[in-house]
Formats: structure tokens, C-alpha cells, sequence
């Protein structure tokens, strides 16, 4: 209970000084609106990671390996961290942190220079967000232990990546906003790395 104590402390600790980066690392480019892609990729990524963060954690106590252990908690610093800095920005332009328009209205929008009927913009506004899991696929992670939780977690994890990096892609594309465009390609890189990281860790626990 005691190092579980310490994990959120040292998360709730990591979100608060990101979100205190995130206020200040926005000065310096012009103000989105609510409508942007910008302010949709803060919100959306932000429930995104969340969801990342519980399934690291979900995983961290269930299982005694080392090294899911270190990435469970790898993991979750870094997308509290990242979470906190998008909550920044939207206060930072005084957007509301829920928005006006169903989530993932941002990319159901044709990307710059793409016209209105362009095959890159398919995503149905509303629609879950690519590579969440769904509340029964959590539950059954919750339900496991062992080298089970673990094969589960990377599998929920390898797809919950390729979702984040397929929006902080779209986000590039309709985005020169040099703050977003910044993370986004930070998680593009990142994500890319630990998929085929996991992939691996996966195959080792066949």
C-alpha cells in the first residue's frame, strides 16, 4: 500500500509541475481556438493518456517482473507528465478542458492543403479514440496476474500506442504550432520505440 501510495504521489507530483510547463511553454505561439485541431489534440490525448497511465498501473501491481515493472512505470510518468502539459496549454488559452464539439471532431477534418473529400480524413467525429480499450478489455486486465496480466497488458498497450501515435500524426498534419507540433512528434518517436520494444516482450512471454 505504501509503494502504491508513493506511485500516485510521485504521478500526481510529475502532472502538476507539467501542467505548470505547459502554461509557459505556450507563450510564445499564437492562441488556437476552440475549434482547432490544437485544442481537440490537447483534450482527446489527454483522456488518451489517462487511460494509458491506469492500465500501467493495473499491470505494475500485478505482476512481480522486473521489467514490466519498469515500463509500466515509464509509462505512466511520462504520459501523466505529457497529460498535465495539454491541460496547461488549454488553460494557458483559456479553452475549456471539455470543448464544445464531440471528441475527435478535430480529425474527422481534412488535414491542410487536403481538400474536403480527402481519404485522410476518416475518422468519424465522436467515435472512440484509435487503440483505447474498452472497459471489459481493463477489467480483464484487472482480473489477471502474473505472466497472463502481462501478455495482456502488452497486447492492450502495443494497440493503445499505435492509436496515440496515429493521432499525434494527424495532429502533425493539420498543426504548425511549434509547442504541439513538438510533443506530437516526441510521442510519434517515443510510442514507435516502445511498440516494437513491447512487441518483442510480447513474443519472449508466448
Amino acid at each position: 500500500m505504501a509503494v502504491l501510495v508513493a506511485a500516485s504521489v510521485a504521478l500526481a507530483v510529475v502532472a502538476i509541475v507539467a501542467f505548470s510547463i505547459g502554461r509557459l511553454s505556450t507563450l510564445a505561439d499564437p492562441t488556437p481556438v476552440d475549434a482547432s485541431a490544437e485544442a481537440g489534440f490537447a483534450r482527446d490525448m489527454q483522456v488518451h493518456h489517462l487511460q494509458g497511465v491506469d492500465l500501467a498501473m493495473i499491470v505494475r501491481d500485478a505482476t512481480d517482473d522486473d521489467e514490466v515493472r519498469r515500463l509500466a512505470y515509464d509509462i505512466a510518468t511520462t504520459q501523466a507528465q505529457q497529460a498535465g502539459q495539454m491541460y496547461g496549454w488549454l488553460s494557458t488559452w483559456d479553452l475549456s478542458q471539455a470543448g464544445g464539439e464531440p471528441s475527435m471532431t478535430w480529425m474527422s477534418r481534412p488535414a491542410e492543403g487536403e481538400a474536403h473529400d480527402s481519404h485522410a480524413a476518416t475518422h468519424t467525429a465522436g467515435a472512440p479514440m484509435p487503440g483505447l480499450a474498452t472497459p471489459a478489455q481493463i477489467e480483464e486486465l484487472r482480473a489477471a496476474t502474473g505472466v497472463e496480466a502481462e501478455r495482456r497488458f502488452l497486447e492492450l498497450m502495443i494497440v493503445h500506442h499505435q492509436g496515440a501515435v496515429e493521432m499525434a500524426e494527424a495532429l502533425l498534419a493539420r498543426s504548425s504550432n511549434d509547442v504541439v507540433v513538438s510533443l506530437a512528434t516526441s510521442i510519434v518517436a517515443s510510442q514507435t520505440s516502445e511498440i516494437a520494444l513491447m512487441e518483442q516482450m510480447l513474443a519472449e512471454r508466448s
